[in-house]
């Protein structure tokens, strides 16, 4: 019971925190997109506080008090070693900043809804933006040729994700040197392989550890699980560590198998076939996105095991109609529309100045059947358009 009043104290934070407001700098207008409000959200994971730096975390360039974007907490030092100095960029405040969005890939609807929540906000003008990506996920040398080009053609910053940090780091690098801006995006990474100037996205660790402990709770802490990965790299490791510390204290949580993936719906589909076949025993899946989750439903469907609860990460909006229509069991809801926002206005405010440095953390909710409807129903949160008209109770 003290851990349930806990978490409900968390989803109510995070709704409180996700309102319309004030703009948290003159760039940014007010938040007319902020994360629709659930009606009753199982579980949050954002709390009052960010994560704790590390105990060798850098200062903050600056001690001004700096006012996060609407939606997200005070900044978050990154590791010693870690951060680029927003006051040496080549960028000269007063001009219209040219910005590149750069995901990895174009197949993942995600990703456009943080291209279209950094559209949404740069439509007052603050800023020109346009997006550069392979259509795959898995075309590193794609994603990296196309960051190389990026780098002469004028821009002030880029806002950047990757399955790769390795193979970007020398490139990001070059850009820094550069004096263009590189805001991460989508990640919580303390350390990326080169010095950045900022870090935007939700504690991915935190956020499956709390949906794994929703998990526990759901089975009374007994069931038999495969996991299915992203692809090899931060990412992955830290979205199914979240839900394998909260499974590691329940003896009769038992893995049975975990199959690596790219990410998407095909390879979800396939890994997914393979283990429930090899292992019919397995009565629980959980996946690091909700592509592979979508994936996992389908080939559970063709087997006739709808008995197999799913569980994803991400809050794409078809993932959202799935688990409305009950195809699968319930996500992580990372507001990706909200983040992009939030990572162009911390783009705004690290070229013109203000921002201090370090990770800013953006908001999560688990969404399971009950409230998935009170996020559908706001569609100009969400990206891609639900498929059809969902009405607010």
């Amino acid at each position: 019971m003290k851990r349930l009043i806990t978490i409900v104290c968390a989803a109510l934070f995070l709704l409180a925190a996700c309102q319309p407001a004030a703009p948290a700098t003159p760039a940014a207008p007010a938040s007319e997109a902020a994360p629709a409000e659930p009606t009753s959200a199982p579980a949050a994971t954002q709390e009052s506080a960010p994560t704790e730096p590390p105990a060798e975390a850098a200062a903050p360039e600056t001690s001004a008090a700096y006012v996060p974007p609407e939606g997200a907490l005070e900044p978050v030092a990154l590791a010693e070693g870690a951060q680029a100095a927003c006051s040496a960029l080549a960028y000269q405040p007063g001009a219209t900043p040219r910005i590149a969005y750069m995901p990895p890939a174009t197949e993942f609807n995600y990703y456009m809804a943080i291209g279209e929540g950094i559209k949404a906000l740069a439509a007052d003008g603050s800023a020109e933006t346009f997006m550069l990506a392979p259509q795959s996920g898995s075309d590193i040398a794609g994603q990296m040729k196309m960051l190389q080009d990026v780098m002469t053609q004028g821009v002030d910053a880029i806002i950047f994700s990757t399955h790769d940090e390795q193979a970007a780091a020398p490139l990001i690098k070059q850009a820094i040197d550069q004096g263009i801006a590189v805001i991460i995006v989508n990640s919580d990474i303390a350390d990326f392989p080169t010095p950045v100037n900022a870090v935007v996205g939700y504690s991915q660790r935190k956020g499956t550890l709390a949906l794994g402990e929703y998990i526990v709770d759901m089975v009374g802490g007994e069931a038999n699980v495969g996991v299915l990965e992203g692809q090899p790299g931060y990412h992955s490791t830290e979205r199914i560590g979240g839900f394998l510390d909260a499974f590691a204290a329940q003896p009769d949580m038992k893995i049975i198998t975990s199959l690596p993936t790219a990410w998407n719906v095909e390879t979800g589909n396939k890994a997914m076939m393979d283990m429930i076949q090899a292992h019919p025993e397995i009565n629980l899946v959980v996946a690091a996105n909700d592509y592979i989750a979508i994936g996992a439903s389908k080939a559970a469907e063709a087997l006739n095991r709808q008995d197999i609860l799913i569980f994803g990460n991400d809050g794409d909006t078809t993932g959202l109609e799935d688990i409305a229509a009950g195809r699968w069991t319930a996500t992580v809801n990372t507001t990706p529309f909200v983040m992009g926002k939030i990572a162009l206005q911390v783009t705004l405010d690290c070229l013109n100045g203000s921002y201090p440095g370090g990770w800013t953390e953006t908001p999560v909710v688990i969404v399971d059947q009950d409230n998935a409807n009170s996020f559908l129903c706001k569609p100009e949160n969400l990206y891609p358009q639900p498929s059809q008209t969902y009405t607010c109770e």
